[in-house]
């Protein structure tokens, strides 16, 4: 997720530098979005996978 995440984020690098300012913030957004949804996840990920039994 965060290799999607870095993706949209270099899209929306190029896109920006092209000229294409709706696509670039529309990929800006999403990358924002994988990468808080990556964030929960690896918390969440960290916190309960240390547990032992």
């Amino acid at each position: 997720m965060l290799g999607y995440a870095l993706m949209f984020f270099i899209i929306a690098i190029i896109a920006g530098v092209l000229g294409f300012f709706t696509l670039a913030s529309a990929a800006a957004g999403i990358a924002k979005i994988l990468f808080v949804v990556f964030l929960v996840l690896f918390v969440i990920s960290f916190i309960f996978g240390r547990r032992r039994v």
